[in-house]
């Protein structure tokens, strides 16, 4: 049976239908066949709240209207399949067509127009509508109401991005000379290398691609419209200029329009504007030139949502050429900036490059004056190229990145991009959007003040039985509230209505107040409701006693006026001039906190015959102050970031005073004196002004969405690394335009979740913590498995070059080479990209961007060990030769020294600071571990396995050339280690002795 929620005004009756929830093809067949029964007024059904409006004559009772829809629900579940519903989703399916070219729109401030020169530059009627023939002229002219399409990664450019990184090139580079010169098996096993880095990277991405287009809304929309005098339902990419639309709580605006009837109309412009509070509107034209979208009170803009009263609004501009079509195109203007990562390993990969000409230039001057072949000192150089390039360098980096974002998306954050995760970690500058990401975008009752005390509500818990006057004033606030309250079987309550009014329905809830059974006490009979020129609400109830129960809320100074009396100790006194003082101080203090603040007030009459009369004489019962709250968690979070010196800047559509009072309480400025820059003062600087001041601003108020770009992209001039964080369509330019995109998961808009390189699917803010932590750790980590390749690959280098120099033939031919480097870069490398994150991550300020991966004091340690390593390798080489003179067998010793020996380097790689030999010890890293024993395996399957042994040109050694080969590849570890101890040792008695 179908639920009767809300019938107390006679001849009107609101339903709950639960089948009617998204489903506009049973809102449409309810709407049609109620509408033909001749008791019926009116009907409004709304697939968003799953309601329906009936106004009906006295001929029919309220529950013979829920048997009747009833009915039509149960026909309507028959007939799903019939031509009708077919058509009705055919139509609605229609919505995904591509953009069309079309003509330019008129361009006129419309919000400065009378409402009836609008009509008629539009060629339309208030009453009719536009003719079906001009729909489909102004259709064909301009083009559909929809707008272009967001371009997505597909995923053929996610492959091709994995192959763009400079160490890939390089790869690739040495596997086309290999081919050249015949070497199939080392061009395809470095192609395998390629392969499996590209696998990895394109796995991730894909992966977190599918998940983020998962949360993107499919809900299809229809919108009604005046045409030929009749309204209509038709798709919203179907809506013409100049169409009359029809505007009622629960839909979103199908395209902009300028109203020209608004009663007690109300609409939440926050993914526009980033107003957090719905903005009454009237059709009065406006003054002045340069009127922001905020302002524009006689405006409706598409993608906005109707969430209080109706009204009527003339269409003027659609799809490409609307607001919300202008920040799409700010979007595709937009450009995403690499992240200093990928900036930085290009570099590296750059240097490699350099030095590898460098060396094989080197080598073969040095052979061909030796009297070498040409083509003998052809394959040497090579060999040498293979040796110069770190095959595990991109692998490594792709996969510690993939990791990282497995990890965090157990933590509900999902990461578009391998370099994201990076990114992140580097970030030193953080510009917060205030409405969804810094405040919840909901109000809710934060202050209540009565005649005798003050509360503060999320400090405290209500309890309404404490005070009279109290529990007298949280009554008020339910019963004169238009908000429908409804509950489900589990117990919890669904509020409907504008966020003021649902805001004080919670905060009854909260205090334990049974908010229908209050409503069923109190049966309303009247309402009298605010208007443009009258800030005031009241309500008319029943009694059980007999006289009529007035409760009135609204503007405090206007309600102070009509008000006689107050409560204390429960009983009535008369409001003297000390207590209107005392409540005119409270008034302006909670609004210098940027609450919005509400009067209540009440009184019990007798005869209601004159007017409205009856809002006289009233008894003051308080001042309740509403705010966008501040979501929990978020000051802390500021706190922290600041902490990991992270500079906060706040940007919001807010007024100045309230950005201000959230700036304060969350201290945002450290404290220090806050400064706020308005977009008034904005768009009269030049770039190169914004970018010296935007380095100093806290805040900025009243911002636009070209406003949020100017600023990201003012902030990067300065050589910062930007996050942004947005959940609304006005955010979605600045987001791809920082180096960071965070986009909100549940609360956000599709648009805004599509060019975010990070979304957190919870809408937890403080989960950006853990992000930076792994951003640092990763970089970090990455970091030490550089050191690791540069200096274990620069020793292949400088064996090679050493032996060719002076004479003594090749110590290791090329798939030695590229079996090394496999053997010893790819999983040793690794398991230093995961080493656990060291104590003081968060408590570091942000690395330079500027700063190279590897600085210029790392080089003379890094070169410094290769030649510990390539010394040994040449010494053990040495011997070899003396026993067994150059050829096969003294290579093998070599090579077999030399990959020993990387491998226990990669002990000495795990801190630059902590020895082996040292008391302190490091925590343990099982992957290193495993690593370890895992790459010796592998190497003595070269040994072991005949294909693979003549493939490496491996010859049986001996237990004396096994003794060599280990003492060879231990003494490079301890001298190392032992140096690394006394270089930390001097680095660390300036301090302990000062």
């Amino acid at each position: 049976m179908i639920q009767a929620i809300h019938t107390a005004v006679k001849g009107r009756a609101r339903y709950k239908v639960k089948e009617l929830y998204q489903s506009p093809s049973l809102q449409k067949y309810i709407e049609r066949s109620l509408a033909s029964n001749p008791e019926i007024i009116s009907v409004s059904a709304n697939p968003l709240t799953s309601n329906i409006l009936v106004f009906f004559t006295d001929k029919i009772r309220f529950n013979a209207i829920a048997l009747i829809i009833d009915n039509i629900v149960i026909d309507f579940k028959r007939k799903t399949n019939s031509n009708q519903t077919k058509q009705l989703n055919k139509s609605l399916k229609t919505q995904s067509k591509p953009v069309v070219k079309s003509l330019g729109q008129p361009k006129n401030d419309w919000h400065l127009m009378a409402e009836d020169i609008v009509i008629h530059k539009l060629n339309t009627s208030k009453i009719s509508g536009l003719s079906s023939e001009s729909a489909t002229i102004n259709l064909t002219k301009y083009g559909p109401n929809i707008l272009s399409i967001i371009s997505k990664r597909s995923y053929w450019h996610i492959l091709i991005d994995q192959f763009k990184s400079l160490p890939v090139a390089l790869l690739g580079a040495a596997a086309g000379i290999s081919l050249l010169t015949g070497s199939v098996i080392d061009a395809v096993v470095i192609m395998g290398v390629v392969g499996l880095n590209a696998i990895i990277g394109y796995t991730t991405e894909t992966n977190s691609e599918k998940i983020i287009h998962s949360l993107n809304s499919r809900e299809q929309k229809l919108t009604w419209v005046i045409r030929e005098s009749q309204q209509i339902e038709i798709p919203t990419e179907d809506v013409a200029l100049g169409d009359i639309l029809l505007l009622k709580p629960g839909i979103y605006v199908a395209a902009d329009a300028r109203l020209i009837a608004a009663d007690n109309l109300t609409i939440d412009e926050s993914t526009l504007t980033g107003e957090s509070i719905p903005v009454t509107k009237n059709t009065a034209s406006l003054l002045g030139k340069d009127v922001s979208l905020a302002d524009r009170l006689n405006m409706a803009y598409k993608g906005t949502l109707v969430t209080g009263g109706q009204g009527l609004a003339v269409v003027v501009s659609t799809g490409q050429f609307t607001e919300m079509g202008k920040i799409q195109e700010l979007i595709s203007e937009a450009i995403a900036t690499d992240t200093p990562l990928e900036k930085q390993l290009d570099e590296v990969g750059g240097q490699l490059v350099l030095i590898g000409m460098g060396m094989c230039s080197l080598v073969f001057g040095l052979g061909v004056l030796r009297g070498y072949g040409v083509l003998t000192m052809m394959q040497s150089c090579i060999s040498l190229a293979v040796a110069a390039v770190p095959e595990g360098l991109p692998t490594i980096a792709t996969m510690t990145l993939a990791l990282g974002i497995q990890d965090m998306r157990q933590n509900n954050v999902l990461v578009r991009t391998l370099s994201a995760v990076e990114a992140l970690g580097s970030v030193q500058t953080i510009c917060l959007d205030k409405t969804g990401t810094i405040t919840e975008n909901k109000m809710s009752v934060v202050e209540i003040h009565t005649n005798t005390r003050q509360i503060t509500v999320q400090a405290e818990n209500i309890n309404p039985h404490s005070s009279d006057d109290l529990l007298k004033l949280i009554h008020v606030a339910v019963l004169c509230n238009e908000s429908e309250v409804s509950q489900e079987n589990d117990g919890e309550y669904v509020v409907t209505g504008s966020a003021t009014e649902n805001a004080l329905i919670h905060m009854a809830i909260s205090a334990g107040v049974n908010v229908m059974d209050l409503r069923q006490k109190y049966q309303l009979r009247g309402s009298n409701l605010r208007s443009e020129n009258r800030n005031l609400m009241s309500t008319i109830h029943e009694t059980s006693n007999g006289p009529k129960l007035i409760a009135v809320k609204g503007s405090p100074n206007e309600l102070m006026q009509i008000c006689q009396w107050g409560l204390e100790n429960g009983q009535l006194v008369p409001l003297t001039p000390e207590n209107r003082q005392a409540i005119e101080l409270a008034n302006d203090r909670m609004a210098g906190k940027a609450l919005r603040v509400l009067g209540l007030a009440y009184n019990h009459v007798d005869d209601l015959n004159n007017g409205n009369n009856h809002e006289s004489d009233l008894i003051w019962l308080g001042l309740v102050g509403m705010a966008d709250p501040i979501r929990k968690g978020a000051k802390q979070l500021i706190g922290d970031f600041h902490q990991a010196g992270i500079d906060t800047v706040m940007i919001t559509g807010d007024q100045s005073p309230t950005a201000y009072a959230i700036a304060k309480e969350l201290n945002l400025s450290q404290d220090q004196q806050i400064e706020i820059l308005d977009s008034t003062n904005l768009d009269n600087l030049t770039p190169e002004a914004l970018t010296v001041l935007c380095d100093k601003v806290n805040v900025f108020a009243r911002i636009s969405p070209s406003n949020k770009l100017q600023i990201v992209q003012a902030l990067q001039a300065t050589g910062k690394v930007v996050a942004m964080t947005g959940d609304g369509i006005n955010d979605a330019p600045a987001l791809k335009a920082a180096q960071v995109g965070v986009a909100m998961g549940k609360g956000g808009t599709d648009v805004a979740r599509e060019v975010a390189d990070i979304v957190l699917e919870d809408d937890r803010l403080e989960t950006m913590m853990i992000a930076v932590s792994r951003g640092r750790t990763i970089y970090n980590n990455i970091r030490k498995s550089v050191h690791f390749l540069l200096s274990t690959n620069l020793s292949e280098i400088m064996v090679m070059t050493a032996a060719t120099a002076a004479g003594l033939g090749e110590p290791m031919n090329a798939m030695q080479l590229l079996w090394l480097n496999l053997v010893t870069d790819v999983f040793p490398g690794l398991s230093l990209a995961m080493e656990a994150p060291e104590p003081d991550v968060l408590s570091q300020p942000p690395r330079n961007p500027h700063e190279p991966i590897i600085k210029n004091s790392d080089f003379g340690r890094i070169i410094f060990e290769s030649t510990i390593l390539s010394t040994s390798t040449l010494a053990a080489y040495g011997y070899a030769i003396l026993r067994y003179g150059i050829g096969a067998r003294a290579s093998t010793v070599a090579y077999m020294t030399l990959t020993t020996g990387q491998l226990l380097h990669t002990i000495s790689c795990r801190s630059e600071k902590h020895s082996i030999l040292s008391q302190e010890k490091i925590p343990n890293n099982p992957y290193l571990n495993a690593a370890i024993t895992g790459s010796f395996a592998i190497q003595l399957l070269g040994i072991v396995i005949p294909p693979l042994r003549k493939i490496l040109k491996i010859s049986p050694i001996s237990i004396v050339d096994s003794a060599v080969i280990s003492g060879g590849a231990l003494l490079p570890l301890l001298i190392n280690e032992s140096t690394k101890k006394q270089v930390y040792s001097q680095d660390s008695s300036p301090q302990n002795t000062g």
